[in-house]
């Protein structure tokens, strides 16, 4: 029987990796596709009748599908920990009848009714929204982020258009 000091075992620790470095690729490599893999995941089993479209540019992916009544646009510009993933959903446009009533009815939903999402005003319309860093994002918060942001819109667009349609 043979001790490890009769059969040492060496180990050339220069040509080694560095352990962190290592750790750090692999969840690189990992978060990559994942993202994208997450956010296809979660758009196919909420869009409905094959309405899903992508379009991939250097500065970003864009995907738009259907949730009920209204339409989705999930945005990721990439990667890293300083890019972003947006979720955004028109649910009335602008000019709208008694705007000062709507906006503090939308304040009043984003203090109560909206979670990690609010209503805010893009491209002059009334859109549900969330917005946040790739850094440190789960596939769990991917998942929530597209999920409550097409539920609310969907939720709540019939109601603010039959309330505050187009002036």
């Amino acid at each position: 029987m043979t001790t490890p000091e009769q059969n040492p075992v060496t180990v050339d620790a220069e040509n080694l990796p560095a352990e962190e470095d290592t750790s750090n690729e692999l969840i690189e490599q990992e978060t990559k596709t994942s993202h994208l893999e997450q956010i296809e995941t979660v758009i196919s089993s909420l869009e409905q009748d094959n309405t899903a479209m992508v379009r991939h540019t250097d500065e970003a992916h864009l995907w738009k599908f259907q949730y009920g009544s209204v339409e989705v646009f999930v945005q990721l510009t990439g990667e890293s920990d300083n890019d972003t993933l947006t979720v955004w959903s028109p649910v009335l446009s602008l000019p709208a009848t008694e705007e000062a009533n709507l906006m503090c009815k939308l304040l009043e939903m984003n203090w109560s009714e909206t979670f990690e999402s609010c209503f805010g005003i893009f491209n002059n319309q009334i859109v549900v929204l969330s917005n946040r860093t790739v850094a440190e994002l789960s596939p769990g918060e991917i998942s929530r982020a597209i999920t409550l942001v097409a539920t609310i819109a969907d939720d709540n667009d019939e109601a603010l258009q039959a309330e505050f349609g187009a002036a």
